[in-house]
């Protein structure tokens, strides 16, 4: 059982290497020298990003729930969540605070991941 668990806790470790840039961290990295930066779109969503990662870091653990038979799940469930939010607002905070384009890591269409409407003939 320990080993299992180490193998679990190890490929989660291994999957969250991965991980986008905390909307926060992502902020500090553009200029603010910008004319954007100053306008009150920018400063709502940089205190939205201020205000998630807070909430990130408050949040519990989720240890307790690789217990169950379905906490690896549940955990890789959660952190992916977090994955896309912080790609989000990261794309927010670049979208209303910098003249620049923007970088191909937050292209994309972020929201439409979950599942297509059936097509039937």
């Amino acid at each position: 059982m320990r080993i299992a668990m180490a193998i679990a806790m190890s490929a989660l470790a291994a999957a969250m290497a991965g991980c986008a840039t905390s909307p926060v961290d992502y902020e500090a990295s553009l200029s603010q020298q910008d004319q954007k930066w100053a306008t009150p779109q920018c400063q709502q969503a940089r205190a939205a990003a201020s205000d998630y990662a807070v909430r990130e870091k408050t949040h519990p653990g989720w240890e307790f729930a690789a217990l169950g038979p379905y906490g690896l799940g549940i955990i890789a469930a959660t952190k992916e969540h977090e994955q896309k939010q912080r790609k989000l607002l990261a794309r927010e905070v670049h979208l209303q605070c910098s003249s620049l384009p923007l970088p191909k890591e937050l292209q994309g269409d972020i929201g439409s991941d979950g599942p297509k409407p059936a097509k039937y003939p």
